[in-house]
């Protein structure tokens, strides 16, 4: 079995709200003190929302980076993740990164490398006709991809569909994925992107042979991307998917963003929780620089004179 230590996502809050989690933390106080007990417990990855995305990239930055830097001050490798801005193009959905990039604060980009329907179940158990398809485009790669390789960013892709990942296979083909790259398969759980009924989600399910899909995806083309697995709509814990990830030498995301389980608890515990299952298996908790060299990220840009 892999020994590599394993690295931890946390994903502290994303659309959750307090009926649906009471733990879940909103304030830029509580995304600090969260963020710390969560890197303290074994999360070498960060990543949060803001309250109010709907801002110009400038505003969405310097709230951003009032966030991490606690986060970077107590563990200087530590890897920060915020999510997509506001804007009418990706270019301007992205315009936060270029600011957090200065300065090395920012080691990661991203992009959800397709499109879907985000949906959620009516009352009657149907799909909800408010659902909404989340849509990007091979052009919206294309701008994050460049960005990424012009500010020195490793690439984080979320991988929603299969499709999704035969997206990134294209680029990874072709060389135009920076250093540091990886996947993340998320599994759908029964109440899907939203945690809303239990009769419509997305993507594969949490299962060994949904795992071993993607996993034959990968292998069919000899791509060696480091990989992640979560399962949103769901409870990580209570799924064959941690104890298969880390057999297959994977790594894992727990969180508010996608846990909906029947035990809610701070984003801490369940950090803890799957440190303490992958230190039963062999493979404790990477350390920050751990996961930096594991990633294979590039050294961290510092500031221009």
């Amino acid at each position: 079995m892999d020994t590599t230590p394993v690295i931890i996502e946390v994903a502290l809050n994303g659309t959750t709200t307090r009926d649906r989690n009471p733990h879940v933390p909103l304030s830029r106080e509580e995304l600090i003190e969260e963020g710390l007990a969560c890197i303290e417990a074994g999360a070498t990855i960060v990543h949060c929302h803001i309250a109010d995305m709907r801002v110009p990239a400038a505003e969405a930055a310097a709230e951003y980076r009032a966030t991490f830097e606690p986060w970077v001050a107590a563990d200087p490798d530590v890897l920060v993740l915020p999510t997509l801005g506001w804007g009418q193009n990706m270019a301007e959905k992205l315009g936060h990164l270029e600011y957090l990039a200065e300065g090395g604060l920012q080691r990661l980009g991203f992009i959800d490398p397709g499109s879907m329907i985000l949906g959620k179940a009516g009352a009657n158990g149907l799909p909800d006709p408010n659902s909404f398809v989340y849509v990007n485009s091979f052009a919206d790669m294309e701008v994050a991809i460049e960005q990424c390789n012009r500010l020195g960013l490793g690439m984080h892709f979320a991988i929603f569909e299969p499709g999704f990942l035969r997206n990134v296979l294209s680029y990874w083909r072709f060389g135009q994925l920076t250093p540091g790259s990886f996947v993340k398969f998320y599994f759908g759980g029964p109440g899907g992107y939203f945690a809303i009924g239990d009769s419509v989600s997305f993507g594969l399910p949490p299962t060994e042979k949904a795992l071993d899909a993607y996993l034959e995806m990968l292998e069919l083309v000899g791509c060696d991307l480091p990989w992640f697995a979560a399962v949103v709509g769901g409870d990580l814990i209570e799924s064959p998917i941690p104890q298969l990830t880390l057999e297959r030498g994977g790594h894992l995301r727990v969180g508010h963003e996608d846990y909906a389980g029947d035990r809610p608890r701070p984003n801490h515990v369940l950090v803890a929780e799957v440190a303490a299952l992958a230190a039963d298996m062999g493979r404790p908790a990477a350390t920050s620089s751990q996961a930096v060299e594991i990633l294979g990220l590039p050294a961290r840009r510092m500031a221009s004179a």
